[in-house]
C-alpha cells in the first residue's frame, strides 16, 4: 500500500496552517505541563484479552502462589523461609544466615539490580509489566472492582450517578474486598518473620504482640492504598524506575511502540473502505490503547515514562486490526531500529556489560555461599583483670569465647589455642570440648595459661581455633592478645 505525500512550500498556506497547528499543539502541551496541581483524573481501563494478558495472568497468579505458599513450605521439621528477627537468624531451606552474613545480602541486592538493569536494557519495564508487586496487586484489586462495579462503562457510569442502595452496596462490596486482600497480604508477609502455625492461631484468636499487630495493620493499609487508591500515582511519582529507563534505553531495546510509518494518518472508515484511497493508514483512532492502558497514556504519542510495558495496548489494537482485516503488529513489542527499518543488533557492549557482570557476581555468590564456613567465633578478654600470676608463677588471662553455630543440626566443636613463632609453653587450662545447638550463640568462659620466662614483655600474639569433625572446611581461627607483666 503506498501513498502519495503532500510537499508544501514555505510560504504557502498549507504550511502557514501546519505551523500554526504546530504551534497550538506545542502550548497546549505546555499549558498541560505546568498543571502540576490538577486534580487527578481516575482511570478506568478497559479489559481486554490476548496474548500478552493470558501470560501476564500466568506470571501474576503465580507470583501471588509463590507469595503465599512459600511460608508454609516444612524443610526438616521447620519452617523453610524464615526471617527470625528477635533470634537473629534467616533461614532459607537449609542455610542459615546470621548478621555476620549481611555481605550475602549485599550481593544479592546487587545481584538483582544488575539482573533488573539488563533486562531493562534488553526488553524494557518487562519487569513492572509481568511480575512486579505494584502491578500484581493492583490487576487483583482492578479485577475485584470489575466484578462488583462492571466494565469500565458501567464504572464511569456509576462514578457519575448520585448516591443510591445500589451504588452504596457496589462500593461497599469493592472496599470489603479490597481490604480483606490487603490484609491477606500483610498477614502473608508476616509469615515470612513469625512462625506461620502460630501466627495463624494468634490472628484467629486476636492474640498478637504490639509489633505484629502494628506491621499487620500498617502493610494491610499501604497495600489498600497503593494497589485499590494510588495505583498508577505510584508507578508515576514514587517508583524511580521509570525515571532512569530512558537512560538505559537504546535503538536496540525492545519495547511497546506505535508504528507510525504504517499508522498515520489516522482516521476512521468503514471496514470495506480502502485506506489508501482515504489517504489514511491502518490506525483507525479508536482510541482503544488509549482506553485499555493502566496509566492512561496514549502510545502512539511515543516511548513514555508511565508505560509500563504490560502490552495490554498490543493486544487490544492486535484485536481491532483482525475486527478490520489488517495485519496485526502495529501496536508490538519492537526496537527503534527495526522500526526505521535498519537491523537489530541484540549482542551490544550494554548487553554484554551487564550479562557479563551479573555472571560474575552470580559465579562468585555461588562460590561463597558454597564454601561459607557454617560456623563463626567472637573473643572477648576479661577486661576487669589484664592478667592474673597463679601460685606456679605462670601467667593467666581470662577470655569468653562466642562459638556460634549456623547449622540447623546440633555440633560437636573442639578448641585449640597456638601463639606466635617463639612463644611457648602457651596451653588452654579449660575443656576443649563444646556442644552447641543448632542456631546458637554459646559464650564459653576459657582460661589460657604462659609460662613468663618464654613471654614477650606486654602482650603476646595468640591464635584461638575452633573446628569441628570435618577439619578441613569448618573449622575458623581468631587473633587475640594475651597480656604479661612488662618487667
Amino acid at each position: 500500500m503506498t501513498r502519495k505525500i503532500p510537499i508544501y512550500s514555505p510560504d504557502s498556506p498549507e504550511s502557514r496552517a501546519i505551523s500554526s497547528a504546530v504551534d497550538s499543539a506545542v502550548l497546549d502541551k505546555e499549558t498541560m505541563l505546568v498543571s502540576l496541581y490538577e486534580k487527578r483524573q481516575k482511570i478506568h481501563p478497559r479489559q481486554v484479552k490476548g496474548l500478552f494478558q493470558n501470560i501476564r495472568v500466568f506470571t501474576i497468579w503465580s507470583s501471588l502462589l509463590v507469595y503465599f505458599l512459600v511460608p508454609w513450605i516444612n524443610w526438616d521439621g521447620q519452617q523453610a523461609v524464615l526471617f527470625n528477627l528477635p533470634e537473629r537468624q534467616f533461614k532459607i531451606f537449609w542455610l542459615t544466615f546470621w548478621p555476620q552474613d549481611f555481605v550475602f545480602l549485599s550481593w544479592l541486592m546487587i545481584i538483582g539490580f544488575m539482573a533488573l538493569f539488563l533486562a531493562t536494557v534488553v526488553a524494557g519495564r518487562v519487569y513492572c509489566g509481568y511480575v512486579c508487586p505494584q502491578t500484581v496487586w493492583t490487576k487483583i484489586f482492578m479485577w475485584i472492582e470489575k466484578i462488583t462495579e462492571g466494565n469500565r462503562n458501567q464504572r464511569l457510569k456509576l462514578d457519575k450517578s448520585p448516591w443510591s442502595f445500589t451504588k452504596i452496596w457496589r462500593r461497599s462490596s469493592k472496599h470489603f474486598l479490597w481490604l480483606f486482600v490487603a490484609f491477606a497480604t500483610a498477614a502473608g508477609f508476616l509469615a515470612y518473620f513469625t512462625p506461620v502455625n502460630q501466627l495463624a492461631v494468634d490472628v484467629v484468636n486476636f492474640n498478637l504482640g504490639p509489633w505484629q499487630s502494628f506491621w499487620l495493620i500498617f502493610f494491610t493499609a499501604a497495600t489498600y492504598m497503593n494497589a485499590g487508591w494510588m495505583r498508577e500515582q505510584v508507578c508515576l511519582y514514587m517508583c524511580p524506575y521509570g525515571r532512569f529507563q530512558s537512560v538505559m534505553l537504546d535503538k536496540n531495546s525492545l519495547v511497546i511502540s506505535y508504528d507510525f510509518h504504517r499508522g498515520e494518518s489516522r482516521g476512521r472508515r468503514k471496514k470495506s473502505a480502502n485506506p489508501a484511497e482515504l489517504d489514511l493508514g491502518d490506525c483507525i483512532d479508536c482510541k482503544q490503547c488509549v482506553h485499555v492502558c493502566p496509566t492512561g497514556i496514549d502510545i502512539r504519542d511515543g516511548l513514555q515514562y508511565e508505560c509500563i510495558g504490560c502490552a495490554a495496548c498490543v493486544d487490544a489494537c492486535d484485536n481491532i486490526m483482525q475486527k478490520m482485516g489488517y495485519a496485526k503488529g502495529l501496536v508490538k513489542y519492537t526496537t527503534e531500529n527495526e522500526i526505521e527499518g535498519n537491523p537489530t543488533k541484540i549482542f551490544r557492549p550494554r548487553v554484554l556489560g551487564f550479562g557479563l557482570m551479573l555472571l560474575i557476581f552470580g559465579f562468585a555468590f555461588l562460590i561463597s555461599v558454597t564454601f561459607r564456613v557454617p560456623l563463626d567465633l567472637d573473643i572477648i578478654r576479661d577486661r576487669n583483670q589484664l592478667y592474673r600470676v597463679t601460685g606456679m608463677g605462670m601467667i593467666e588471662n581470662v577470655y569468653t569465647l562466642k562459638v556460634m553455630n549456623k547449622t540447623q543440626e546440633t555440633q560437636q566443636y573442639f578448641l585449640r589455642v597456638t601463639a606466635q613463632p617463639g612463644v611457648k609453653s602457651i596451653r588452654l587450662l579449660s575443656d576443649n570440648e563444646l556442644t552447641v545447638k543448632a542456631g546458637e550463640i554459646l559464650s564459653v568462659p576459657v582460661s589460657i595459661e604462659g609460662d613468663p620466662k618464654y613471654l614477650q614483655p606486654g602482650s603476646s600474639v595468640i591464635y584461638i581455633k575452633v573446628w569441628d569433625t570435618d577439619y578441613s572446611t569448618h573449622s575458623v581461627i581468631q587473633e587475640s592478645r594475651f597480656i604479661s607483666p612488662i618487667d
